[in-house]
């Protein structure tokens, strides 16, 4: 475990797919922000469906970072200068197909590149349909990435996107905030 201290405080990748949790993504970056971390967002293309990178800007008061191959190159191998100094990686949240590709080892946008590449510890905030949180395949990847040492954050049982209600809902961004501490050896 790392011991850290607020004014030691690194840098902590937040990476943000396509749920409908999404917004809860920039509520976790704003906490992790006031803890006295920098955050290096990184979205998803299809999460920018949802939220634009501007929005998680204003909060992380950095570059937000959409693609492995940038159109304007500040940095030709971000996946490895964002992992480099890492202190922790986050997925908030996570969907199936992003659980079932960093399960597999898949490095096929700047996110999966990014978490494949860090050395930090990792926290995965799962977030998807009860159902498709209940399916083998899932369940599957869940435990394979336990077995690496990821650790999840939630899920938890509540009302879903879909309507209904049961386990699959993103925690909150404040636990996924008190794990995230946990993890690193700090005090919330």
């Amino acid at each position: 475990m790392h011991e850290m201290t607020p004014g030691s405080s690194g840098s902590v990748v937040l990476g943000i797919t396509s749920s409908a949790a999404a917004y809860k993504g920039v509520a976790l970056a704003s906490l992790l922000r006031r803890s006295g971390f920098a955050v290096d967002g990184i979205l998803t293309a299809p999460a920018m469906e949802l939220i634009g990178p501007a929005q998680l800007a204003c909060v992380t008061g950095r570059m937000v970072h959409t693609s492995l191959f940038p159109a304007q190159p500040a940095d030709p191998i971000p996946h490895i200068t964002l992992s480099e100094s890492a202190v922790l990686a986050v997925v908030a949240p996570a969907t199936a197909h992003f659980i079932a590709r960093m399960a597999h080892g898949l490095a096929d946008d700047l996110l999966t590149s990014t978490i494949l590449a860090c050395e930090c510890p990792v926290v995965v905030a799962p977030s998807m349909n009860s159902r498709m949180w209940a399916n083998p395949a899932t369940r599957e990847n869940v435990e394979k990435l336990v077995s690496r040492g990821v650790r999840l954050a939630g899920p938890v049982t509540g009302a879903l996107a879909c309507g209904a209600s049961g386990e699959g809902r993103m925690m909150e961004p404040v636990d996924i905030h008190a794990v995230c501490m946990e993890v690193l050896g700090m005090r919330v």
